[in-house]
Protein backbone atom coordinates (compact mmCIF):
# COMPACT_ATOMS: atom_id res chain seq x y z
CA UNK A 1 0.00 0.00 0.00
CA UNK A 2 1.11 3.32 -0.75
CA UNK A 3 0.19 6.66 1.13
CA UNK A 4 0.94 10.39 0.20
CA UNK A 5 1.70 12.85 2.66
CA UNK A 6 1.80 16.65 1.41
CA UNK A 7 1.08 20.16 3.73
CA UNK A 8 1.59 23.85 2.98
CA UNK A 9 -0.32 23.93 -0.15
CA UNK A 10 -1.00 27.05 -0.30
CA UNK A 11 -3.54 27.76 -3.04
CA UNK A 12 -3.71 30.24 -4.98
CA UNK A 13 -1.60 32.29 -2.56
CA UNK A 14 -2.06 35.95 -3.73
CA UNK A 15 2.29 36.30 -3.85
CA UNK A 16 1.98 39.74 -3.10
CA UNK A 17 4.94 42.12 -4.79
CA UNK A 18 5.77 38.96 -7.34
CA UNK A 19 3.13 39.76 -9.80
CA UNK A 20 3.94 43.12 -10.17
CA UNK A 21 7.51 42.82 -10.69
CA UNK A 22 7.17 39.68 -12.96
CA UNK A 23 5.07 41.21 -15.75
CA UNK A 24 3.76 38.76 -18.60
CA UNK A 25 5.03 35.95 -16.53
CA UNK A 26 2.66 36.67 -13.49
CA UNK A 27 0.43 34.30 -14.43
CA UNK A 28 2.79 31.33 -14.90
CA UNK A 29 4.17 32.44 -11.22
CA UNK A 30 0.75 32.87 -9.28
CA UNK A 31 -1.20 29.73 -11.36
CA UNK A 32 2.24 27.49 -9.97
CA UNK A 33 -0.02 26.37 -6.51
CA UNK A 34 -2.71 24.93 -8.98
CA UNK A 35 -0.64 23.10 -11.21
CA UNK A 36 1.50 21.49 -8.41
CA UNK A 37 -1.40 20.35 -6.49
CA UNK A 38 -2.82 18.84 -9.72
CA UNK A 39 0.84 17.10 -10.19
CA UNK A 40 0.09 16.20 -6.57
CA UNK A 41 -3.51 14.50 -7.82
CA UNK A 42 -1.79 13.31 -10.91
CA UNK A 43 1.19 11.22 -9.30
CA UNK A 44 -0.96 10.25 -6.62
CA UNK A 45 -3.44 8.46 -9.01
CA UNK A 46 -0.70 7.31 -11.09
CA UNK A 47 0.87 5.49 -8.54
CA UNK A 48 -2.55 4.18 -6.96
CA UNK A 49 -2.00 5.41 -3.66
CA UNK A 50 -4.48 4.45 -1.32
CA UNK A 51 -4.49 7.64 1.18
CA UNK A 52 -3.41 11.22 0.87
CA UNK A 53 -3.24 13.23 3.88
CA UNK A 54 -2.50 17.41 4.06
CA UNK A 55 -0.90 18.24 7.15
CA UNK A 56 -2.70 21.63 7.13
CA UNK A 57 -2.39 25.46 5.32
CA UNK A 58 -4.48 23.70 2.18
CA UNK A 59 -5.58 27.22 1.88
CA UNK A 60 -3.41 30.11 1.46
CA UNK A 61 -6.48 32.12 3.78
CA UNK A 62 -9.76 32.77 3.22
CA UNK A 63 -10.97 32.41 -0.56
CA UNK A 64 -11.25 35.85 -2.30
CA UNK A 65 -14.26 33.74 -4.33
CA UNK A 66 -15.23 30.01 -4.39
CA UNK A 67 -13.21 29.22 -7.67
CA UNK A 68 -10.40 28.37 -4.82
CA UNK A 69 -12.68 25.64 -3.29
CA UNK A 70 -14.38 24.60 -6.75
CA UNK A 71 -10.65 23.94 -8.05
CA UNK A 72 -10.18 21.95 -4.74
CA UNK A 73 -13.52 19.89 -5.07
CA UNK A 74 -12.83 19.02 -8.59
CA UNK A 75 -9.55 17.60 -7.73
CA UNK A 76 -10.89 15.90 -4.87
CA UNK A 77 -13.73 14.53 -7.30
CA UNK A 78 -10.59 12.75 -9.50
CA UNK A 79 -9.34 11.06 -6.36
CA UNK A 80 -12.68 9.68 -5.55
CA UNK A 81 -13.32 8.20 -9.03
CA UNK A 82 -10.12 6.71 -8.14
CA UNK A 83 -11.14 5.24 -5.03
CA UNK A 84 -8.59 7.43 -2.89
CA UNK A 85 -9.32 8.84 0.73
CA UNK A 86 -7.97 12.22 1.57
CA UNK A 87 -7.54 13.57 5.16
CA UNK A 88 -7.18 17.44 5.52
CA UNK A 89 -6.34 19.10 9.06
CA UNK A 90 -6.33 22.82 9.08
CA UNK A 91 -3.50 24.66 9.85
CA UNK A 92 -2.62 29.05 11.04
CA UNK A 93 -3.25 30.42 7.13
CA UNK A 94 -6.43 28.01 7.11
CA UNK A 95 -7.95 28.03 10.56
CA UNK A 96 -11.23 27.13 11.06
CA UNK A 97 -12.09 30.42 12.22
CA UNK A 98 -10.56 32.29 9.12
CA UNK A 99 -12.44 30.80 6.40
CA UNK A 100 -15.85 32.71 6.03
CA UNK A 101 -16.67 30.45 3.00
CA UNK A 102 -16.97 26.76 2.84
CA UNK A 103 -18.06 23.88 0.22
CA UNK A 104 -19.53 20.37 0.17
CA UNK A 105 -16.35 18.30 -0.28
CA UNK A 106 -17.19 14.66 -2.09
CA UNK A 107 -17.61 11.48 0.21
CA UNK A 108 -13.81 10.68 0.39
CA UNK A 109 -12.24 14.36 1.78
CA UNK A 110 -12.38 13.95 5.41
CA UNK A 111 -11.76 17.37 7.34
CA UNK A 112 -10.85 17.11 11.38
CA UNK A 113 -12.54 18.61 13.75
CA UNK A 114 -11.05 21.71 15.22
CA UNK A 115 -12.53 21.63 18.84
CA UNK A 116 -10.34 18.49 20.01
CA UNK A 117 -8.24 15.55 18.28
CA UNK A 118 -10.15 12.67 16.69
CA UNK A 119 -9.59 9.32 15.39
CA UNK A 120 -10.08 8.12 11.65
CA UNK A 121 -10.26 4.80 11.30
CA UNK A 122 -9.86 3.19 7.72
CA UNK A 123 -10.55 -0.66 8.14
CA UNK A 124 -10.12 -2.11 4.89
CA UNK A 125 -6.74 0.12 4.82
CA UNK A 126 -6.22 -0.96 8.02
CA UNK A 127 -4.75 2.54 9.21
CA UNK A 128 -6.08 4.89 11.59
CA UNK A 129 -5.45 8.95 11.47
CA UNK A 130 -4.92 10.91 14.54
CA UNK A 131 -5.44 14.98 13.82
CA UNK A 132 -6.82 17.84 14.57
CA UNK A 133 -7.48 21.48 12.88
CA UNK A 134 -6.30 24.32 14.14
CA UNK A 135 -9.54 26.21 15.62
CA UNK A 136 -7.56 29.56 15.11
CA UNK A 137 -4.38 30.93 13.58
CA UNK A 138 -2.61 31.47 16.50
CA UNK A 139 -1.99 27.84 18.39
CA UNK A 140 0.46 28.55 21.11
CA UNK A 141 -0.44 25.23 23.42
CA UNK A 142 1.21 21.66 22.50
CA UNK A 143 -2.24 20.24 21.42
CA UNK A 144 -0.01 16.75 20.36
CA UNK A 145 -0.33 15.45 24.28
CA UNK A 146 -4.45 15.29 23.86
CA UNK A 147 -4.37 13.19 21.04
CA UNK A 148 -5.72 9.53 21.10
CA UNK A 149 -3.83 6.66 22.11
CA UNK A 150 -2.75 4.01 19.15
CA UNK A 151 -5.65 1.71 17.52
CA UNK A 152 -4.48 -1.93 18.25
CA UNK A 153 -4.06 -3.71 14.97
CA UNK A 154 -3.54 -1.38 12.85
CA UNK A 155 -1.07 1.26 11.31
CA UNK A 156 -1.09 4.43 13.16
CA UNK A 157 -0.54 8.16 11.88
CA UNK A 158 -0.78 11.37 13.37
CA UNK A 159 -1.24 14.43 11.52
CA UNK A 160 -0.19 17.88 13.09
CA UNK A 161 0.39 21.34 12.10
CA UNK A 162 3.13 22.50 14.19
CA UNK A 163 6.80 24.35 14.39
CA UNK A 164 7.22 20.83 16.59
CA UNK A 165 10.78 22.63 18.95
CA UNK A 166 11.13 25.74 16.77
CA UNK A 167 12.45 26.07 13.15
CA UNK A 168 13.57 29.72 11.68
CA UNK A 169 11.29 31.94 9.67
CA UNK A 170 7.93 30.00 11.46
CA UNK A 171 6.03 31.28 14.30
CA UNK A 172 5.74 28.65 17.43
CA UNK A 173 2.56 27.17 16.63
CA UNK A 174 1.45 24.01 18.04
CA UNK A 175 4.88 23.55 19.95
CA UNK A 176 6.06 19.90 20.58
CA UNK A 177 9.07 18.03 21.21
CA UNK A 178 10.08 14.81 19.42
CA UNK A 179 10.68 12.87 22.70
CA UNK A 180 6.85 13.62 22.85
CA UNK A 181 5.96 12.74 19.56
CA UNK A 182 7.89 9.42 19.76
CA UNK A 183 6.19 8.12 23.07
CA UNK A 184 2.57 8.73 21.55
CA UNK A 185 2.94 5.68 20.28
CA UNK A 186 2.31 6.46 16.48
CA UNK A 187 4.23 4.61 13.35
CA UNK A 188 4.07 7.74 11.41
CA UNK A 189 4.08 11.35 11.94
CA UNK A 190 2.44 13.39 8.94
CA UNK A 191 3.46 16.89 9.91
CA UNK A 192 3.16 20.46 8.54
CA UNK A 193 3.94 24.19 8.70
CA UNK A 194 7.61 24.04 8.09
CA UNK A 195 8.30 24.93 4.57
CA UNK A 196 11.40 22.78 4.30
CA UNK A 197 11.57 18.93 4.16
CA UNK A 198 12.93 17.47 7.29
CA UNK A 199 13.13 13.94 8.61
CA UNK A 200 13.13 14.70 12.63
CA UNK A 201 13.04 11.11 13.57
CA UNK A 202 12.89 7.16 11.91
CA UNK A 203 11.77 5.03 14.35
CA UNK A 204 8.88 6.18 14.23
CA UNK A 205 9.08 8.55 11.65
CA UNK A 206 8.56 11.95 11.96
CA UNK A 207 8.26 14.37 8.99
CA UNK A 208 8.29 17.71 7.71
CA UNK A 209 7.45 17.51 3.69
CA UNK A 210 8.38 20.79 3.08
CA UNK A 211 5.74 23.05 0.86
CA UNK A 212 4.17 21.41 -2.57
CA UNK A 213 5.61 24.63 -4.31
CA UNK A 214 8.48 27.69 -3.59
CA UNK A 215 6.23 30.80 -3.36
CA UNK A 216 9.05 33.54 -3.33
CA UNK A 217 12.87 33.17 -3.53
CA UNK A 218 13.43 32.28 -0.02
CA UNK A 219 11.66 28.77 -1.13
CA UNK A 220 14.45 27.39 -2.89
CA UNK A 221 14.97 23.92 -4.37
CA UNK A 222 13.18 20.85 -5.20
CA UNK A 223 9.92 21.38 -3.43
CA UNK A 224 7.26 18.41 -2.92
CA UNK A 225 5.56 15.16 -0.94
CA UNK A 226 6.46 12.19 0.45
CA UNK A 227 5.48 8.94 -0.26
CA UNK A 228 5.62 5.52 2.33
CA UNK A 229 5.23 2.51 1.68
CA UNK A 230 3.12 0.09 3.93
CA UNK A 231 3.49 -3.89 4.16
CA UNK A 232 0.79 -4.79 6.18
CA UNK A 233 1.63 -2.45 9.68
CA UNK A 234 5.02 -1.72 8.95
CA UNK A 235 6.28 1.22 7.05
CA UNK A 236 8.56 -0.48 4.60
CA UNK A 237 9.95 3.20 2.90
CA UNK A 238 10.07 6.74 3.10
CA UNK A 239 10.31 8.84 -0.09
CA UNK A 240 10.34 12.72 -1.22
CA UNK A 241 8.99 13.04 -4.38
CA UNK A 242 9.49 16.48 -6.67
CA UNK A 243 6.15 17.94 -7.89
CA UNK A 244 7.08 21.70 -8.19
CA UNK A 245 6.40 23.09 -11.60
CA UNK A 246 8.45 26.72 -10.53
CA UNK A 247 11.75 26.08 -9.43
CA UNK A 248 13.25 28.84 -6.96
CA UNK A 249 17.56 29.12 -7.14
CA UNK A 250 19.83 31.57 -5.52
CA UNK A 251 22.31 31.58 -7.85
CA UNK A 252 25.93 33.06 -7.14
CA UNK A 253 28.18 34.34 -9.48
CA UNK A 254 31.70 34.80 -8.56
CA UNK A 255 34.11 37.41 -10.80
CA UNK A 256 37.21 37.81 -8.85
CA UNK A 257 39.89 38.04 -10.99
CA UNK A 258 37.62 38.42 -13.69
CA UNK A 259 39.19 41.22 -15.81
CA UNK A 260 37.54 41.20 -19.04
CA UNK A 261 33.77 41.73 -19.27
CA UNK A 262 32.97 39.44 -21.47
CA UNK A 263 34.52 36.87 -19.15
CA UNK A 264 32.32 38.15 -16.52
CA UNK A 265 28.69 37.25 -18.89
CA UNK A 266 30.66 34.10 -19.17
CA UNK A 267 30.41 33.21 -16.22
CA UNK A 268 27.06 34.27 -15.35
CA UNK A 269 26.17 32.56 -18.59
CA UNK A 270 27.64 29.30 -17.21
CA UNK A 271 25.82 29.55 -13.64
CA UNK A 272 22.39 30.03 -15.18
CA UNK A 273 23.24 27.08 -17.25
CA UNK A 274 23.98 24.76 -14.59
CA UNK A 275 20.89 26.17 -12.69
CA UNK A 276 18.51 24.97 -15.98
CA UNK A 277 19.98 21.74 -15.91
CA UNK A 278 19.26 21.51 -12.09
CA UNK A 279 15.80 22.28 -12.58
CA UNK A 280 15.38 20.02 -15.61
CA UNK A 281 12.67 21.46 -17.46
CA UNK A 282 10.46 23.54 -14.92
CA UNK A 283 10.37 27.59 -14.85
CA UNK A 284 13.31 28.51 -13.17
CA UNK A 285 12.69 31.59 -10.80
CA UNK A 286 16.09 32.82 -9.87
CA UNK A 287 17.80 35.53 -7.60
CA UNK A 288 21.11 36.22 -9.52
CA UNK A 289 24.01 37.92 -7.26
CA UNK A 290 27.30 38.95 -9.21
CA UNK A 291 29.97 39.12 -6.04
CA UNK A 292 33.19 39.20 -5.99
CA UNK A 293 36.43 41.56 -5.96
CA UNK A 294 37.50 42.57 -9.44
CA UNK A 295 38.33 45.86 -11.71
CA UNK A 296 35.26 45.45 -13.39
CA UNK A 297 33.03 46.70 -10.46
CA UNK A 298 33.17 50.17 -11.39
CA UNK A 299 31.99 49.19 -14.74
CA UNK A 300 29.24 46.67 -13.45
CA UNK A 301 28.12 49.01 -10.50
CA UNK A 302 27.96 52.09 -12.82
CA UNK A 303 25.44 51.00 -14.89
CA UNK A 304 23.40 49.06 -13.23
CA UNK A 305 20.36 49.10 -15.93
CA UNK A 306 23.08 47.76 -18.44
CA UNK A 307 24.12 45.33 -16.28
CA UNK A 308 20.80 43.62 -15.58
CA UNK A 309 19.80 43.97 -19.15
CA UNK A 310 22.95 42.13 -19.86
CA UNK A 311 21.68 39.28 -17.19
CA UNK A 312 18.72 39.14 -18.48
CA UNK A 313 20.10 38.66 -22.36
CA UNK A 314 21.68 35.78 -21.12
CA UNK A 315 19.05 34.46 -19.31
CA UNK A 316 16.89 34.33 -22.73
CA UNK A 317 20.08 32.61 -24.38
CA UNK A 318 20.52 29.50 -22.37
CA UNK A 319 17.56 27.53 -23.04
CA UNK A 320 15.25 26.48 -20.70
CA UNK A 321 12.72 28.86 -18.98
CA UNK A 322 14.11 31.09 -16.95
CA UNK A 323 12.73 34.61 -15.03
CA UNK A 324 15.16 36.49 -13.15
CA UNK A 325 13.10 37.45 -10.21
CA UNK A 326 16.01 40.10 -9.22
CA UNK A 327 19.78 40.82 -9.84
CA UNK A 328 21.88 41.77 -7.07
CA UNK A 329 25.01 43.53 -7.92
CA UNK A 330 27.82 42.96 -4.68
CA UNK A 331 31.09 42.78 -6.03
CA UNK A 332 34.13 45.24 -4.88
CA UNK A 333 36.44 46.99 -6.23
CA UNK A 334 40.05 46.10 -6.51
CA UNK A 335 42.56 48.78 -4.82
CA UNK A 336 41.57 52.39 -6.24
CA UNK A 337 44.50 52.97 -9.57
CA UNK A 338 41.77 56.07 -10.23
CA UNK A 339 44.21 59.99 -9.24
CA UNK A 340 42.33 62.33 -7.42
CA UNK A 341 43.84 65.15 -8.99
CA UNK A 342 41.12 65.90 -11.22
CA UNK A 343 38.95 68.21 -9.25
CA UNK A 344 35.61 66.63 -9.79
CA UNK A 345 36.93 63.13 -8.75
CA UNK A 346 38.31 64.36 -6.00
CA UNK A 347 35.53 66.43 -4.41
CA UNK A 348 33.61 63.26 -5.02
CA UNK A 349 36.03 61.21 -2.91
CA UNK A 350 35.44 63.61 -0.32
CA UNK A 351 31.73 64.12 -0.26
CA UNK A 352 31.22 60.09 -0.04
CA UNK A 353 34.35 60.30 3.21
CA UNK A 354 32.56 63.03 4.72
CA UNK A 355 29.07 61.63 4.91
CA UNK A 356 30.91 57.68 5.79
CA UNK A 357 32.52 60.21 8.65
CA UNK A 358 29.12 62.04 9.87
CA UNK A 359 26.73 61.11 12.08
CA UNK A 360 24.38 63.45 11.50
CA UNK A 361 24.86 62.70 7.58
CA UNK A 362 24.60 59.07 8.01
CA UNK A 363 21.72 59.20 10.67
CA UNK A 364 19.90 62.17 8.35
CA UNK A 365 20.50 59.47 4.94
CA UNK A 366 18.56 56.53 7.37
CA UNK A 367 15.79 58.60 8.22
CA UNK A 368 15.42 59.22 4.50
CA UNK A 369 15.69 55.83 3.14
CA UNK A 370 13.46 54.16 6.44
CA UNK A 371 10.53 57.08 5.48
CA UNK A 372 10.48 56.03 1.82
CA UNK A 373 9.95 52.08 3.28
CA UNK A 374 7.03 53.12 5.16
CA UNK A 375 5.34 53.74 1.67
CA UNK A 376 6.05 50.35 0.99
CA UNK A 377 3.04 47.68 1.93
CA UNK A 378 4.76 45.08 4.55
CA UNK A 379 3.94 41.63 2.43
CA UNK A 380 5.95 43.61 -0.28
CA UNK A 381 8.79 44.23 1.62
CA UNK A 382 8.71 40.99 3.49
CA UNK A 383 9.03 38.74 0.17
CA UNK A 384 11.29 41.63 -1.16
CA UNK A 385 13.79 41.53 1.32
CA UNK A 386 13.30 44.99 2.30
CA UNK A 387 15.05 44.89 5.72
CA UNK A 388 15.53 47.80 8.54
CA UNK A 389 18.00 50.25 6.93
CA UNK A 390 20.87 49.11 9.09
CA UNK A 391 24.77 50.61 9.23
CA UNK A 392 25.64 47.53 6.65
CA UNK A 393 22.72 48.55 4.34
CA UNK A 394 23.97 52.04 4.75
CA UNK A 395 27.50 51.42 3.83
CA UNK A 396 26.46 49.62 0.62
CA UNK A 397 24.54 51.94 -0.59
CA UNK A 398 26.90 54.68 -0.33
CA UNK A 399 29.62 52.10 -2.34
CA UNK A 400 26.64 51.79 -4.73
CA UNK A 401 26.62 55.74 -5.78
CA UNK A 402 29.99 56.23 -5.06
CA UNK A 403 30.60 53.31 -8.23
CA UNK A 404 28.24 54.90 -10.03
CA UNK A 405 29.10 57.97 -9.94
CA UNK A 406 33.08 57.34 -10.25
CA UNK A 407 31.64 55.47 -13.61
CA UNK A 408 30.11 58.10 -14.83
CA UNK A 409 32.87 60.61 -13.91
CA UNK A 410 34.74 58.58 -15.75
CA UNK A 411 33.16 58.74 -19.01
CA UNK A 412 33.35 54.81 -19.47
CA UNK A 413 31.22 53.46 -22.36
Amino acid sequence: MLIIHAADIHLDSPLAGLASRAGERASDLVGATRRAFTALVDHTIDIEASLLLIAGDLYDGDWRDFSTGLFFVSEMARLDRAGIWVGVIKGNHDAENQMTRSLTWPDNVKVFRSDRPETWVLKDLGVAVHGRSFPKRDVTENISLAYPDPAPGLLNIGMLHTAADGRPGHALYAPCSVPELVAKGYDYWALGHVHVRAVLNENPWIVFPGNLQGRHANETGSKGATVLTVDGHEITGVEHITLDVVRWEHIHVDLSGSEEYEDALARVRDALSDAVDTAEGRTLAARLTIGGNTPLHSELAGNLERTRAECLGIAEQVGGDVWLERVVLQTEDVAQTVSTDADAMAELLRTVDEIRSSRDEMSALRDELEHSLTKVPGRVRELADLKEVDDATLQAILEGAEATLRHRLLGVD
